[in-house]
């Protein structure tokens, strides 16, 4: 497999222009060349990896473009050089579409298909159960102990125990109006300005390991989650925006090769959020590489032959 990497910046555009997937440059014995994409993260690392082994597996001559900011990849998908990349619902909803965020899974991946199709020519595949959103979290332990599992149980909690848990979260979510006082509004119930701290994103997990915090916010297949046993709240009045991902292609290119959608269903079938954390943090704690992860999560999966 050849594997480009491509800093953020205009540069990156023009390297790929050479790399639309045409099928022009394909091996003879290959069912044609694929150039996937993603962005500058271990999950989208890992989805493009599992997608280009996939792919290579099925016959395909692939190449990848990762390591691209979302607004690159996106623009490169659009002008044609490359071929598909995984995108996530809210993403495209509110930065693509100029839409609302919405919460409702369904509803916000029906929106983003019909309007990136009849607008930009983009056909979005199925839709993983794979939702890296917004999340309230606990430690494990501690949620056990008050038996709470779901935004609803813990704003109970707060409500007949005020004052007795904080909160820590970024300086924007506590601000934002699909953050903390949206949620606050929604499951009604208030931390108390008193009891929230803000700090960086990435030190909310460190501050709710170490019990300097009670409540978290963080994003809900972030690795830390399961290197510092936190669980995950159910939003379970689904007030936080979906962000499901599915994998994005251009129109010509399910057109040129038509039977990709049906064969990249089984990607989606078996990604799921949990699955997503468990990938992330096999790559991120314990420093294995993408390819290996990915290629195991496909043989464990029945994926590869």
């Amino acid at each position: 497999m050849k594997k480009m990497t491509f800093a953020l910046s205009a540069a990156a555009l023009a390297a790929l222009t050479a790399c639309g997937g045409n099928g022009d440059g394909a091996a003879e014995d290959s069912l044609g060349q694929i150039t996937v994409g993603g962005k500058n993260f271990t999950e989208q690392f890992v989805l493009a990896k599992i997608t280009s082994i996939y792919l290579e597996e099925n016959g395909y001559e692939v190449e990848e473009a990762t390591n691209m900011g979302s607004e690159v990849v996106r623009e490169a998908l659009v002008n044609n050089q490359i071929d598909l990349y995984w995108e996530y619902t809210g993403t495209a909803l509110v930065n693509y579409l100029g839409q609302e965020p919405l919460a409702e899974q369904e509803e916000a991946y029906d929106i983003v298909k019909e309007m990136d199709l009849e607008e930009n020519g983009i056909v979005w595949m199925d839709m993983a159960d794979l939702n890296n959103t917004y999340t309230l979290m606990m430690r494990e332990d501690h949620a056990e102990e008050l038996g709470l599992e779901s935004v609803s149980d813990m704003a109970d909690y707060v409500n007949d125990n005020p004052g007795e848990l904080n909160f820590a979260s970024d300086a924007e979510f506590a601000t934002r109006g699909d953050g903390l006082p949206g949620a606050e509004e929604y499951y009604d119930f208030s931390f108390g300005s008193d009891n929230v701290s803000r700090m960086d994103a990435g030190l909310t997990y460190q501050a709710l390991r170490d019990g300097d915090v009670s409540v978290a916010m963080g994003f809900s297949t972030d690795s830390r989650i399961v290197n510092f046993d936190l669980k995950n709240l159910e939003d379970d009045q689904g007030f936080f925006p979906a962000y499901n991902a599915a994998i994005s292609a251009r129109e010509e290119v399910l057109e040129e090769y038509p039977e990709l959608e049906e064969l990249l269903e089984p990607l989606a079938e078996a990604l799921d959020t949990d699955t997503m954390t468990e990938l992330n943090y096999e790559v991120d704690v314990e420093q294995r590489s993408e390819t290996e992860v990915a290629r195991e999560w496909l043989e464990e999966n029945g994926l590869l032959d």
